[in-house]
């Protein structure tokens, strides 16, 4: 990657950049090693130990006479007839999986349902979340809807007022793309200094699909839309709760706004908007409207429920910010995180997702040791644009406490703030768009938990 400042400086900055020229040219240089002999000596260091009784010994035990029997003797499965396909028609994972669950929310907003569950990030690899551990927001609850009943509206500022059945949509071109999709409250409940115990808890309201649908654009366009003075439209939903969102005509004229009926090979689940939903990318969920049935163009924003009380930022001039709908440069560490505990010191990988609203991830900076230290991680090809990355970096725990952190840049420039940083600019009384470093101590026990740096 390129380190020239001057290179960086042709890049576009995104409002409120926290860190300089000087703070983004902080990098730990590389060790002088290979990597494939930095792991090779860590898991040596580890290893060397086994003799005095260390954690790892206990946790792995091996007869010093006949070898393991796990090797040894064919287990059940490795001997019989195995199951027939599922009878159900849809397969389940392991039951030795089942604690790998989404979780509901332990204080944020509640009513007569749980309104919000949390993807456990902590348990995921790749940047694809599974349908079935997909983050949940609900304002109502969830329907399921009759795709035969649904339809979906144009109009407003548009020559043709038009109406499409589900089969008249799909009968349209579609594309399919990779994008992450955040909750404007997510990590908000840090906001007041609460350090929940877990990733999933702390950063859950986080998903990453593939989102197949029709460019909203070209349903625009069949309808005759006025682009000139309608420069922004409203997006309903057919829930109970007819969430609504202004979404600028710019977004849409990009061609990423999507109308999507299809998430990871199948249709979207109910629970995420089936049949329908809006695909906004770098945009917080709100605006994501499930069980989308209408669209109006018009000339300014509408000022509904959910823009002028909820999913503002309030300042600290006591001044709100409204349609901060951005979501911005942000990344945190699931491996290792709150809750887990590391067996025994050597040689661990570093592992967490980054993200930005506003297209790339350029680099990930991963510490140590709160903050003094940074060295650049890996990031896992391919990276695209307002999807989750994947970023990866070699550590060899002396057993010693450890501050983990991670920090991201974007290709415009903008780099993921500090605590201070941000409250410096937003105070302590927001709940939302709280993109902050996160913190992970490694305390001597191996155990992790979360804490907040100043």
């Amino acid at each position: 990657m390129n380190s020239d400042p001057n290179q960086r400086g042709r890049l576009r900055k995104a409002p409120e950049n926290f860190l300089d020229q000087a703070g983004i040219r902080t990098v730990f240089a590389e060790g002088k090693r290979g990597r494939r002999d930095f792991i090779r000596n860590a898991f040596a260091a580890a290893v060397a130990g086994t003799a005095g009784g260390s954690a790892l010994a206990q946790a792995n035990p091996v007869p010093a006479e006949g070898g393991d029997p796990n090797i040894l003797t064919l287990p059940p499965w490795s001997s019989t007839l195995g199951k027939a396909v599922a009878t159900d028609g849809y397969g389940l994972p392991s039951k030795y999986e089942a604690n790998v669950q989404r979780r509901p929310s332990p204080g944020l907003t509640q009513t007569t349902q749980a309104s919000v569950s949390f993807a456990p990030l902590q348990s995921l690899f790749g940047i694809v979340t599974p349908s079935g551990l997909h983050f949940e927001r609900h304002h109502q609850g969830w329907v399921d809807v009759d795709p035969s009943k649904h339809r979906f509206m144009i109009n407003g500022m548009v020559k043709t007022p038009m109406v499409f059945t589900m089969d008249e949509l799909m009968r349209l071109p579609t594309v399919s793309r990779f994008h992450f999709i955040e909750c404007g409250a997510n990590s908000g409940m840090q906001w007041g200094n609460v350090a929940v115990p877990t990733v999933q808890y702390s950063h859950g309201m986080l998903s990453c699909s593939e989102f197949t649908g029709v460019p909203l654009i070209t349903l625009l366009q069949m309808a005759g839309a006025d682009l000139k003075k309608g420069r922004f439209l409203l997006a309903e939903g057919a829930d109970g709760s007819s969430m609504t969102r202004t979404i600028p005509m710019e977004l849409i004229e990009s061609g990423e706004v999507l109308v999507a009926f299809g998430q990871n090979g199948e249709m979207l689940r109910p629970e995420n908007g089936y049949p329908l939903r809006l695909v906004v990318p770098g945009v917080q969920g709100v605006s994501w409207v499930k069980y989308l049935r209408r669209v109006e163009v018009g000339d300014k924003p509408w000022a509904t429920k959910d823009e002028a009380v909820h999913y503002i930022d309030l300042m600290p001039d006591g001044q709100h910010r409204q349609y901060t709908s951005i979501q911005e440069c942000k990344s945190v560490v699931t491996t290792p995180s709150g809750g887990q505990v590391l067996l025994d010191k050597g040689f661990y990988s570093i592992n967490g997702l980054a993200w930005s609203g506003r297209g790339k991830v350029k680099r990930v900076d991963v510490s140590v040791d709160g903050g003094h230290n940074w060295k650049t991680a890996r990031l896992q090809e391919p990276v695209q644009s307002k999807c989750l990355t994947r970023f990866s970096l070699d550590w060899a725990w002396d057993g010693k406490p450890a501050l983990i952190q991670s920090r991201a840049m974007d290709e415009t420039g903008y780099v993921q703030p500090t605590y201070k940083q941000l409250r410096d600019v937003r105070g302590t009384r927001s709940i939302y768009h709280n993109n902050a470093i996160q913190t992970w101590l490694v305390q001597e026990s191996g155990e992790v938990k979360n804490v907040q740096l100043g």
